[in-house]
């Protein structure tokens, strides 16, 4: 066995016990949160039981309270895999609709958030203006913004894909400013002195010293952002009354206690942040490699 087999095996053994874990915490979970209905439904049918039928019935339920992981595993893979894509009972269709407006909103975030970084860092009565208001933006629930935001776009006629991404802008703009003001920062006073000392402009400074400290510092930043961008969309989405997306089959879910439904979507949702978050991560270790940083 290779060393890279053994330190993979070795990477991969303490992920699957925790897995493990919370899939058994789960399905215990699931006969102790449906138990008391089950036991309604057997005095009102005058049933006998056992403990191996309640423990079965509990993970059978049509309208659990807690659905089990098999429950949820089966929804996922009749509404993906059994599905067509353009069906609108489809997880798949669902996801790409969420997503559309994920990436929309994250790649407005991003932008916005490296030109505020850049002018905070430049310029003094940006930083003491601007900055104060960056931090006070998110202490406003999303919750309560969000429905004002697509009340007032669909009055000027904007409706569909952009409110969505405009609250998802509004939520990941501000890790990338944060990070990249960090990052613009992280350079030392005597580098900084060395570049005066080689008589570099402005923009010498910032090209060849100050962006290329701050690539870690964006890149972080820029995985918080891609995931808390999936939540905006969701929550975009929520107001509407939406019937696409990830956010409607939560809703509908919500609306007629399919529980099995809102557990399959929000495990998608999971997964597509993950999947994103990773995405993002194999771009961080491209850029620096491209950059000569060492692995």
């Amino acid at each position: 066995m290779t060393a890279g087999a053994a330190t993979g095996g070795g990477k991969a053994i303490p992920i699957l016990v925790v897995v493990v874990a919370i899939v058994g915490i789960w399905y215990a979970a699931t006969i102790w949160l449906n138990t008391p209905w089950q036991r309604d439904v057997y005095q009102r049918e005058g049933r006998d039981w056992t403990v191996s039928d309640l423990v079965a019935d509990t993970m059978a339920q049509e309208r659990p309270v807690l659905p089990a992981p098999h429950q949820v595993a089966i929804e996922i893979w009749q509404t993906t895999v059994e599905k067509k894509v353009t069906s609108k009972r489809s997880l798949v269709y669902h996801a790409w609709i969420t997503l559309s407006a994920t990436l929309a909103g994250f790649a407005m975030g991003t932008v916005l958030g490296v030109v505020l970084a850049v002018a905070i860092v430049h310029n003094r009565a940006t930083d003491r203006s601007v900055m104060p208001w960056v931090i006070a933006s998110q202490t406003i629930p999303i919750l309560a913004i969000a429905p004002m935001i697509i009340v007032v776009l669909n009055a000027v006629g904007l409706s569909g894909l952009l409110p969505k991404a405009l609250i998802s802008t509004y939520l990941s703009f501000f890790p990338v400013v944060v990070g990249m003001v960090k990052g613009l920062r992280a350079p030392e006073a005597i580098q900084r002195d060395l570049m005066r000392t080689y008589s570099a402009t402005a923009a010498q400074v910032f090209w060849k010293l100050r962006w290329p400290h701050s690539m870690p510092y964006l890149f972080a930043s820029m995985k918080v952002a891609v995931a808390i961008s999936l939540v905006g969309a969701i929550v975009g989405e929520l107001p509407t009354g939406a019937v696409s997306g990830l956010g409607a089959r939560l809703l509908a879910g919500s609306y007629y206690g399919q529980t099995v439904q809102i557990w399959s979507a929000l495990l998608t949702a999971a997964a597509l942040a993950a999947v994103l978050v990773s995405l993002v991560g194999v771009a961080n270790s491209y850029v620096l490699r491209r950059m000569g940083a060492r692995p």
